[in-house]
């Protein structure tokens, strides 16, 4: 195999920044596309499910959870880890579902490419 020519190796480096500008400009449309289907949810954030006994019976709902406090709360002027979603399938346990979604693919596209805005 003959040795490539500094000529060569120049194409080569152009060759290589052109696929990576492409992948830039691919990974930013992508972003833009995820930010316009919806809310995001706070990093790290988590949808959990939790059970209540009441009279003998089990009911089952979902929360919106995170590390540190971010909620509003809806009794007082402090923050709250939790954001109460309701059974499953309810409007908000879609949203925040999808919202947890939605954080997770633009966390993997910021792992690639952190972005400014």
């Amino acid at each position: 195999m003959p040795r490539k020519t500094s000529k060569d190796i120049e194409q080569d480096k152009l060759a290589q920044f052109d696929r990576i500008k492409k992948a830039i400009t691919a990974l930013e449309k992508q972003q833009r596309q995820i930010l316009k289907q919806g809310e995001l949810a706070p990093g790290g954030a988590w949808v959990a499910r939790y059970q209540v006994r009441q009279n003998n019976k089990k009911y089952w709902y979902y929360k919106l959870q995170v590390p540190i406090a971010y909620f509003p709360c809806a009794t007082s002027e402090e923050l709250s880890k939790y954001k109460h979603l309701g059974k499953a399938g309810t409007q908000d346990h879609i949203d925040a579902v999808m919202s947890v979604f939605r954080r997770s693919v633009i966390d993997e596209i910021l792992l690639y490419h952190p972005f400014p805005g």
